[in-house]
């Protein structure tokens, strides 16, 4: 559900997207920080609130901010709706020549707000944020993390810059693209800006551990956000099973060879349990087969039903 841009013709220098989600005990800090960053810059700039559903005290914050400073402004959901659709949100709303997406935990650092304005100001359409270190990350979600990018890279034609986050800047062409195209329900949109085209940079930070509640990105919703990414991007899971089915069929072929020769000389083929891992491993290529064309026809189902990506319920803004 697009955003009404009605009487929003001023076009700002800067619009910085912040994804909220029941981050209550650190929108302070964050807005005191951001704020103080951004007031450095000789800039005309707006930060946007995207509450995403919060069930704690952030929606009653974000409007305590938002009518005490007009560069703040604050866009509430109907309901959770998810990380990706805050971004997109905030894109939609946002009306500068650039935009800045991050997060309200900090792990995004603020100061390097200004190294990235000033390579927009050089020519860069996309500048991808990448991590070289996480605090937060253990050693196992770090290598998860690399495995993805690694895999993803292999099936894709199109080649991802590794470790890239949902700390991003783009241009307003880059917007606009986004604003009219790519609205896909299932997104993942560190890969579309990825693949729009234009000039891009990569700029380097380091992930501070969280000084504020906990990461809102549990295993089943990083893995689920990895599956969205390489249905996004790739139909080779789709050829897998021509390719299983050819495998099978010539091995299929030399074990029924054997077995005829076998049984004209008057012996019994062995290896009954070769034959028993045999099945199993046939059958659970094949459920692994079936599960990604159900992923393929879940996704294209909930395309085909055009639902809204996000529904706002009310902004939250200065009053004049």
């Amino acid at each position: 559900m697009d955003i009404d841009q009605t009487g929003r013709d001023k076009i700002l220098d800067l619009c910085i997207v912040v994804s909220v989600f029941n981050e209550e005990e650190g929108l302070d800090n964050f807005y005191k920080n951001i704020r103080k960053h951004l007031k450095e810059l000789n800039l005309k700039w707006q930060v946007i609130f995207v509450n995403d559903g919060s069930a704690d005290n952030s929606g009653a914050i974000i409007d305590r901010i938002c009518q005490s400073d007009e560069n703040f402004v604050g866009i509430h959901f109907s309901r959770n709706f998810g990380h990706e659709a805050a971004m997109i949100a905030g894109i939609d709303y946002s009306n500068s020549r650039a935009t800045i997406c991050m997060d309200a935990d900090l792990q995004h650092p603020p100061s390097k707000i200004k190294e990235m304005f000033d390579s927009f100001e050089e020519g860069a359409d996309i500048i991808n944020m990448i991590r070289e270190e996480n605090e937060d990350n253990s050693p196992v979600k770090a290598w998860m993390s690399k495995s993805f990018y690694v895999l993803l890279n292999r099936i894709s034609p199109v080649r991802f810059v590794e470790n890239a986050s949902d700390f991003f800047l783009i241009s307003r062409r880059v917007a606009l693209v986004l604003k009219s195209d790519f609205r896909e329900r299932n997104r993942f949109l560190r890969g579309f800006i990825q693949i729009i085209g234009f000039n891009k940079k990569t700029l380097t930070y380091n992930a501070n551990r969280r000084e504020f509640g906990e990461s809102k990105y549990s295993f089943t919703k990083l893995l689920k956000l990895s599956f969205n990414a390489i249905v996004s991007f790739s139909t080779l899971p789709l050829h897998l099973g021509v390719t299983a089915g050819i495998i099978f069929g010539i091995f299929t072929i030399i074990v029924g060879i054997y077995s005829l020769v076998m049984w004209l000389t008057g012996d019994t083929p062995p290896g009954y349990t070769t034959l028993v891992v045999l099945v199993s491993f046939a059958f659970s290529v094949q459920f692994f087969l079936i599960g990604f064309i159900g992923i393929y026809i879940g996704n294209s189902f909930e395309e085909t039903k055009k639902r809204p990506i996000y529904i706002v319920d009310r902004h939250a803004e200065k009053s004049n």
